[in-house]
């Protein structure tokens, strides 16, 4: 399956520059691993706005219900330069499909920046967004973004990149801009909108089936508006189920009693977290090609992004994500 090429913005520190207040670099399994099938946008809006490296540590600090961006050792406020270089980059970065930015960062860290209620003070008055990190969730608040730490689990993985991946392919149909595209992509993401929301799957439809009541770029905008809610949150595992056993009925009839039951068995292993999702892909991809059916074989549930490497250890240690 062919899949489009999205543009992400990382943080500069994961891979790619020893550019942390000490100097250090960080390796990010995910972001080695999409280095061939994206396009990073790397930044370190520390360094963007002159700290250097090594540099005295930032630290957020709430101070008249506002939050500050202050150098400990030097008691430099930096939060107008941080918030003026933010700004900018946001209006001069171009379209993008996701973040994948450094957890716990007082300028990166998406929801778990530490801010303190003193610029002496052991204490943590909230955990929140880093400047940096705020400025993108205002300007894309419904694009996939994620820290690195937290692309470690499977499921918020898999709902990172399926995410991230149909926001560029809607990107690509949209500017191709013909009727003809979106109907094929409508059709051709059918399956994956069902296991995410079949509501608004439904709703998707209509619009598709109503078009003529819109030029098209209205057409346009109020599909996107189904599309960014039906990817706000991940699906349930026992929704991919439903899917997989909707494909399955494709060739139920032509297989072996044994091949029926070992679906079932890979079935039972998905939702007890023993399996990954891909080993149920895998069963109706053979079964699609051995039948020829291109239908099945065109749907972006079977490969929503790229083949990438799980380790299969890591299953066993995240098992109760996988249940209901």
């Amino acid at each position: 399956m062919r899949h489009p090429r999205p543009r992400i913005v990382v943080s500069r520190c994961l891979g790619f520059e020893h550019c942390r207040y000490n100097g250090d670099i960080i390796s990010s399994d995910v972001v080695n691993a999409l280095s061939g099938h994206v396009e990073y946008v790397p930044v370190c809006a520390e360094v963007e706005i002159g700290l250097g490296v090594p540099r005295n540590p930032v630290r957020l600090v709430r101070s008249d219900g506002e939050t500050h961006m202050v150098q400990r050792d030097t008691l430099r406020d930096v939060t107008k330069l941080m918030e003026s270089f933010s700004e900018t980059f946001v209006a001069s970065v171009g379209d993008i499909d996701g973040c994948i930015l450094k957890g716990r960062s007082p300028s990166c860290g998406l929801r778990d920046a530490k801010a303190y209620g003193g610029i002496e003070s052991p204490f943590v008055l909230e955990k929140t967004s880093g400047l940096f990190a705020r400025t993108l969730l205002d300007a894309h608040p419904t694009l996939a973004m994620e820290d690195e730490l937290r692309l470690k689990n499977i499921r918020i993985r898999e709902h990172f990149l399926t995410k991230v991946f149909m926001h560029a392919r809607y990107r690509e149909m949209a500017k191709a801009h013909t009727l003809k595209d979106l109907i094929a992509f409508h059709t051709q993401n059918k399956y994956l909108f069902m296991a995410y929301n079949q509501n608004e799957l439904r709703e998707m439809g209509r619009v598709v089936a109503n078009q003529h009541l819109y030029d098209f770029d209205e057409l346009l905008d109020i599909y996107r508006v189904h599309l960014d809610t039906m990817f706000a949150s991940p699906p349930r595992p026992g929704s991919y189920i439903n899917v997989m056993e909707h494909m399955f009925g494709y060739f139920s009839r032509e297989l072996s009693a044994r091949e029926r039951a070992h679906f079932l068995s890979i079935v039972k292993e998905y939702r007890e977290g023993l399996v990954p999702l891909s080993a149920l892909r895998a069963l109706i991809v053979t079964w699609a090609l051995r039948f020829e059916d291109d239908y099945v074989l065109e749907q972006t549930v079977i490969e929503p992004y790229p083949n990438l490497f799980i380790d299969p250890q890591e299953l066993y240690r995240q098992r109760d994500y996988w249940k209901e």
